[in-house]
């Protein structure tokens, strides 16, 4: 459903109440017409340090994120983004079209999820096969994200995992600390270098890292907000956030 102040399409984004990087960024990404309604995944910022306390931030979003759907799907959204990657990822492709089902049925739209629009920007690009990946996570998710790269056929070269130590720092990582993680992961002959992690504010670096490194470095804030648009016939290019929005 629309409203008169977006006629061409309501989005319904469902992100952690600790997110602070999705939300500029995909407004910033916004065509004219297209509104976006947050919804927040209520969840303490845990504090992490190793796998286990990992798990322990996860199942509190886990147990919170239905809630989160049934919430935003009041103002009858045309659409639902979920603005989180890490639940997305888990158990390769085939938990994700699980995850899928499970949360267009208690939305009552369809849904785009962060790790299939990751598999459709790499799809735009032709020849891909190896890549470079960056997260925000712990070991135990970074084991998750190369088994949903894998499944999908891609050969995962290099992964830098971030260890970051809340959900909410994760969107301090610097612009810098990421310039020099996408140098590392672009080792070894990589097609193309992807980020997850949706609270790790990459978009617009990765935009001027593409332009230097000529070759695709794809923002999961730019692949998933890019996919929903696309998914729902909305074809405008929307510059300054890299390829994917300007030329597919």
């Amino acid at each position: 459903m629309t409203d008169s102040l977006g006629p061409r399409m309501k989005f319904g984004v469902v992100a952690p109440s600790t997110n602070t990087a999705v939300q500029p960024e995909m407004d910033g990404m916004r065509p004219h017409g297209v509104t976006n309604h947050f919804s927040r995944i209520i969840i303490p910022d845990t504090r992490v340090t190793d796998d286990r306390s990992y798990m322990v931030m996860l199942n509190n979003i886990r147990n919170a994120t239905m809630a989160a759907v049934e919430a935003v799907a009041t103002c009858s959204p045309g659409h639902v983004i979920m603005a989180m990657s890490a639940e997305a990822f888990w158990d390769g492709k085939r938990g994700a079209a699980s995850l899928q089902r499970t949360i267009e049925n208690h939305a009552g739209t369809s849904v785009t999820l962060a790790s299939t629009a990751c598999r459709e920007a790499l799809r735009c690009y032709g020849n891909i096969h190896r890549i470079g990946v960056i997260t925000p996570y712990m070991p135990i998710a970074d084991v998750q994200v190369r088994r949903y790269f894998t499944d999908i056929g891609m050969e995962v070269v290099n992964l830098i995992g971030l260890r970051c130590q809340s959900p909410m720092l994760i969107s301090h990582v610097s612009k810098a600390e990421l310039r020099d993680a996408i140098l590392k992961v672009n080792r070894g002959k990589v097609d193309a270098i992807i980020q997850v992690g949706t609270n790790l504010p990459m978009a617009e670096v990765a935009a001027v890292a593409e332009f230097w490194l000529d070759k695709p470095v794809i923002a999961i804030n730019t692949a998933t907000y890019w996919y929903a648009l696309r998914k729902n016939g909305i074809k405008d290019r929307v510059y300054g956030w890299g390829s994917l929005l300007a030329e597919h």
